[in-house]
């Protein structure tokens, strides 16, 4: 009998937990013959202690926000889909909820590898630091694996008991009630780690020259809430939410590709643009949750946020803007790629030009360096390090306004999107649009404002005029959203959305923005730790390994794209295995296609 794909990934896991077994009592019994008081630290072989640890970590972390991520928007499908009045309409809302969750199980038992091997690479290579947490953060260690079973066994009865649960109202219901128990168990899991995290970050609830806990500063609820905790919270539930959005269209771009039949790639067509819109959702407010954090760690410690922003890492987020650059570029063009499968669609494509001019203006902007890596005779000519244009530019107040600006930009790319294919009715169609214009002028107008007044404040005053900025914006984006859905909700249709009828390179482009999300993600967290420079946490205890400095940003880029190609290996493995079950199904897309979606695909969905 053959052996089924499950079995196989089954298989495979328990081999990795085997080797990486043998690995540790190869390089660490000689350490542990030293006697019943362990070191300070281990080394492991050829690469060091430090970068297994990162390798190690930076796995985990891709894994768990994928799999944290995808429940979310596949609860929110089902949701939608269970909503439905109508029945195919449901049918399709359903399978595209079913097919994330399936995306869902080999990369949870991977999670779960890489996170078993993090704990044995810290506690065996970094033995001191490691029981110094633990002593600190006992009673969450005790309820963080009852958390994890529950996560595992609400995921396995999610999917598993999808069929099952699919046959009346009620059981639907219990059903969704389990997706919400999924969610909330993820989470909650997310906030028990962070507490770790940020601790090191920003300690809080120890006595500052013993380390220890002490309910005077506050003890294990103030180590837990600590001033970085919230922050990292937030903004790691919005960036899973992107990242999980942004691997679910790279596997719908993959599968597009390979497609046979036109329905197939009307699905995965489909499903490819829902990645894409879950991702832009997701990277919307996500500077919101970034300027939050970095406001929490200037009001910590100033230095600490001046080596953030000004010091070794200031060159970082040229990259990181480059990066942001190119998601924003990349989701606009797949929004306008996509206006050519509406029909009607062509009426907007004229407005394309301007909205490239205002990216790229943006996108120059948000580039731009502060200072210049300049020779001595450079900088004589330029009469300082700052060039007396670029250096203005180059400053947060420009870059924050240019990012905003951005963003709404590529609202406005989605607005267009969505309104392609339809016509308002409403006798108030002109005063709707002409407010909702006024409505993005004016945070235009505030977000410009702001970031020229910034030039004349302190900084630690313009960091928080950032908050401001993309509060703004996302006011007006909720308010602009909701006139567009009263414009719309009873418009004419002006002809079919041709499911399918996508240019390859519009599925290359779902391809570079998981890559990029990717590695965004790694460099992020090199930025959030290198900022602790030689302290295991920060200020309470020190970092005297080796590797106690803080590493080049030369080497922390090779070391973080070694681990996004492994990340992408290990993910390419997960999509092979799912398409086993689909070539021994016959060669079905999904398991809830029923015979009629041919015609499906030609309503007019958006």
């Amino acid at each position: 009998m053959p052996i089924s794909s499950r079995a196989r990934s089954k298989w495979f896991f328990l081999a990795v937990f085997i080797a990486v077994g043998v690995v540790l009592l190869l390089t660490t019994g000689s350490a542990w013959a030293q006697g019943p008081e362990p070191p300070d630290y281990r080394t492991f072989p050829v690469v060091g202690s430090r970068v297994m640890v990162w390798i190690a970590a930076e796995l985990h972390l891709m894994f768990a926000a994928f799999v944290l991520g995808v429940p979310m928007f596949a609860l929110v499908v089902e949701i939608v889909g269970a909503r439905s009045k109508n029945a195919e309409e449901g049918a399709r809302y359903d399978r595209l909820a079913h097919e994330f969750t399936k995306l869902l199980l080999v990369a949870f038992s991977t999670t779960a590898v890489f996170g078993a091997v993090l704990v044995f690479f810290l506690f065996v290579l970094y033995p001191r630091y490691t029981n110094y947490l633990a002593d600190i953060f006992t009673p969450t260690l005790l309820i963080y694996p009852l958390l994890f079973f529950g996560e595992a066994g609400s995921l396995y009865l999610y999917y598993y008991g999808w069929d099952w649960l699919n046959g009346t109202r009620g059981r639907k219901l219990i059903h969704i009630l389990l997706g919400l128990l999924l969610n909330l168990f993820g989470t909650v899991l997310m906030f028990v780690a962070d507490a770790w995290l940020t601790f090191a970050i920003s300690p809080a609830g120890v006595d500052p020259q013993t380390g220890q806990l002490s309910d005077q500063y506050g003890g294990l609820w103030a180590a837990i809430n600590n001033p970085t905790w919230m922050p990292i919270n937030v903004h790691r539930l919005i960036a899973n939410v992107a990242f999980g959005g942004a691997v679910v269209g790279l596997y719908a771009a993959i599968r597009f590709l390979n497609s046979k039949s036109d329905e197939d790639r009307a699905h995965y067509d489909w499903m490819g643009y829902v990645g894409n819109f879950i991702a832009l959702c997701g990277l919307i407010p996500l500077p919101f949750a970034g300027y939050w954090l970095g406001r929490e760690i200037y009001a910590f410690n100033q230095q600490m946020g001046i080596t953030m922003m000004g010091g070794f890492l200031s060159w970082l987020w040229i990259i990181q803007a480059i990066l942001i650059g190119v998601i924003f570029l990349s989701a606009n063009y797949y929004l306008w790629l996509g206006l050519g499968r509406i029909e009607g669609g062509q009426r907007y494509q004229k407005y394309i030009k301007y909205l490239v001019a205002v990216l790229a203006l943006c996108f120059l902007v948000w580039a731009t360096p502060h200072s210049l890596v300049a020779s001595l005779a450079e900088a004589r000519r330029i009469g300082s390090t700052f060039h007396p244009l670029l250096g203005i530019l180059g400053v947060m107040s420009a870059k924050n306004t240019a990012v905003n600006i951005m963003i709404l930009t590529t609202f406005t790319s989605f607005m267009l999107y969505r309104r392609a294919g339809k016509e308002t009715t409403v006798g108030w169609s002109r005063v709707g649009k002409a407010a909702q214009a006024l409505l993005a002028l004016a945070a235009a107008g505030i977000v410009i404002g702001l970031g020229v007044y910034g030039y004349s404040v302190p900084a630690n005053v313009r960091i928080g005029f950032s908050v401001y900025q993309v509060s703004a914006v996302l006011a007006v984006l909720f308010l602009v959203t909701l006139v567009d859905i009263a414009l719309f909700t009873k418009a004419r249709s002006l002809g079919p959305m041709r499911w399918g009828q996508m240019p390859a390179r519009s599925q290359y482009v779902l391809v570079l923005l998981a890559v990029t999300f990717t590695w965004l993600m790694g460099l992020m967290g090199y930025a959030r730790n290198a900022i602790r420079q030689y302290w295991h946490v920060y200020q309470i205890i020190q970092d005297t390994s080796v590797d106690a400095f803080a590493p080049t940003l030369g080497f922390a880029a090779r070391v973080i794209s070694l681990c996004v190609l492994l990340f992408l290996g290990f993910i390419a493995f997960i999509f092979w295995l799912n398409g086993l079950s689909d070539r021994k199904s016959g060669g079905r897309a999904a398991d809830h296609a029923d015979s009629s979606r041919s015609s499906m695909w030609q309503a007019n969905e958006h």
